[in-house]
């Protein structure tokens, strides 16, 4: 595309034209346009940079080589008038300024909407977070004291389940910062889509700028928001000692893992009696995730 600092002034045809004159639709040299200005019938001309100016479209058909101002909404392409009553016609038709500016405002409301969730979601994450610390701190506190109630002979039991706590709390709080991690290059990538939007607007109105613009569309519906998921909860049941159980006087603790709101998949439980501390994730499943091809429908695991 041609850049409007490189015009010519259209009044004395030499020096380069770096204003545009909107009512006259005209380029402007500096001095042409303070003479402009002075004339009574154009002292009220408003003027803008060249380089400001947006080109109109001057596409051209390539059966007719007439110019393209209608979009056939049936075979999703440009056509001129005479593709209209020809090869196109009875189709569902549209101006193509028109499907340009509808294509834009979806775009955007689009991207909005999604930044917009994806920004509400990360907050969620990040108080879930804290609120999910207090917990853990919480029953850290309560196995704390109903251990200092206990005899010397299960003070190695008291460690070895504070340990067995914080790790499977460890273990669900860094889910979380994988999934905020994930939330922001979401929202990176909205960020890099709007700076897309910014520069198809200063495009001339063509053909080439509706394609631009479908592809937009495509690649903001391939944008994905992590959906919020239900955190996860820990509390501690306390138990009555006994001489013959000393294993599970302290009582045992809980740890669910997080699950999805919007579709309510539950995720398996981890639940932990004193007389077991051993994990039963395996370490080599445990960050691994099912994709699927959506070109062949092929599945795959995969380490995120």
């Amino acid at each position: 595309m041609a850049q409007a600092a490189f015009k010519t002034c259209e009044i004395c045809v030499s020096a380069p034209g770096s204003q545009y004159c909107l009512e006259c639709e005209q380029y402007f040299c500096e001095n042409c346009k303070t003479l402009h200005k002075r004339q009574n019938m154009s002292k009220n001309h408003q003027f803008q940079s060249s380089s400001d100016v947006i080109p109109e479209g001057k596409s051209k058909c390539k059966d007719h080589h007439e110019d393209v101002s209608f979009v056939c909404n049936t075979c999703n392409v440009a056509v001129c008038s005479s593709c209209v009553t020809g090869s196109h016609k009875r189709h569902d038709f549209s101006k193509l300024y028109d499907s340009i500016a509808r294509l834009k405002a979806k775009n955007e409301k689009e991207l909005r909407r999604k930044v917009q969730e994806a920004t509400k979601n990360m907050k969620n994450f990040e108080e879930g977070i804290k609120t999910f610390d207090v917990k853990v701190e919480v029953v850290v506190k309560a196995i704390t004291e109903e251990g200092t109630q206990i005899k010397a002979m299960i003070d190695k039991c008291i460690a070895e389940m504070i340990a067995s706590v914080r790790d499977q709390s460890r273990t669900e709080k860094d889910k979380l910062k994988r999934i905020i991690a994930d939330t922001k290059i979401d929202l990176k990538a909205g960020s890099d889509l709007d700076k897309k939007i910014y520069e198809l607007d200063k495009t001339r109105n063509d053909e080439k700028l509706l394609q631009s613009l479908q592809k937009l569309a495509d690649d903001i519906e391939k944008l994905t928001i992590e959906p919020i998921f239900e955190f996860p909860n820990v509390h501690f049941t306390a138990r009555s000692a006994t001489n013959n159980d000393i294993k599970q006087i302290v009582g045992t603790f809980k740890i669910s893992e997080m699950r999805s709101k919007q579709n309510s998949l539950v995720m398996k439980e981890v639940i932990k009696q004193k007389s077991e501390y051993e994990h039963d994730m395996k370490p080599k499943d445990q960050e691994r995730y099912l994709y699927r091809c959506q070109r062949c429908g092929k599945e795959e695991r995969t380490n995120k």
